[in-house]
C-alpha cells in the first residue's frame, strides 16, 4: 500500500448525548499522512470525544468516518504515564523490539527518536526522574517510535507550565516524520499555532 492510500475522511460528523444539545455537528475534514490538525475550543467542546470517534471506540451521531488503509493507532494522552524506574530508553526502545528489532539496534534507533525529540542527554534516566515536559515529550517519542499511521494527542500541554509547554510545542511538527496523520486536541494558542492547521469546533456547535 503506498503513502497515498492512507487517509482518514470524516463526512458531516456531529455528535450529542443522549437527547441533550449538539456538541459538534457537520465536521468535514480529509486528511492525509503527515498532517499535522488541531482540533481546537474550550474544556467540554467534544474534542477528546472527537478523538474518540476518530479511532473508532465511539461512533458518531451523524455522519461517517473512514479509516483507509489505517492499521495502527497510538494515543498520546494530556497526563503522561510510564514504568516509574524504566529509562527513558527503554521505553522508546519497546516498540523497536516488538517489531523484531534486535536489542542493540532497537537502542540506537530509540537514541535517535529521543534525539529528535530534545532527549538525547535523558537516554539514561528513569521515567520519574524527568519533568512534566521531558515525560509528556518522552511519550511523543514513544508514539513516533510505534510508527502509527494515526496519532491522536489530547491536550499536550494541559498540565504542563509555560516552559515546559514550549518544550513541547516545539515537537509536535516533528510528529509528521513518523509518517502519522495527526489530531492535536488543544485550547492552547500555542500549541494549535505548531500545527499545520486548525478546526474550531465551536463554530461546528
Amino acid at each position: 500500500m503506498s503513502v497515498d492510500d492512507v487517509h482518514l475522511t470524516l463526512t458531516d460528523v456531529g455528535h450529542r448525548w443522549g437527547t441533550g444539545p449538539a456538541l459538534f455537528q457537520d465536521i468535514s475534514l480529509e486528511l492525509h499522512r503527515g498532517d499535522v490538525v488541531a482540533l481546537t475550543g474550550p474544556s467540554g467542546s467534544g474534542k477528546s470525544t472527537l478523538l474518540s470517534i476518530v479511532a473508532g471506540w465511539l461512533p458518531p451521531t451523524t455522519g461517517t468516518v473512514e479509516r483507509h488503509g489505517i492499521r495502527r493507532i497510538h494515543w498520546v494522552f494530556q497526563n503522561p504515564h510510564g514504568q516509574p524506574r524504566r529509562s527513558t530508553r527503554d521505553h522508546v526502545a519497546y516498540p523497536f523490539l516488538v517489531r523484531g528489532a534486535r536489542r542493540r539496534e532497537a537502542d540506537r534507533r530509540a537514541d535517535e527518536t529521543l534525539g529528535r525529540f530534545g532527549l538525547a542527554d535523558k537516554a539514561e534516566r528513569a521515567f520519574f526522574e524527568l519533568s512534566g515536559g521531558e515525560a509528556q515529550r518522552l511519550m511523543l517519542a514513544r508514539a513516533a517510535a510505534t510508527a502509527p499511521d494515526l496519532l491522536l494527542v489530547d491536550e499536550p500541554t494541559a498540565q504542563l507550565d509555560r516552559a515546559s509547554a514550549r518544550t513541547v510545542n516545539g515537537v509536535l511538527a516533528g510528529l509528521a516524520e513518523a509518517g502519522a496523520i495527526v489530531l492535536v486536541a488543544s485550547h492552547d494558542a500555542d500549541t494549535i499555532r505548531a500545527c499545520d492547521r486548525a478546526v474550531d469546533l465551536r463554530v461546528a456547535a
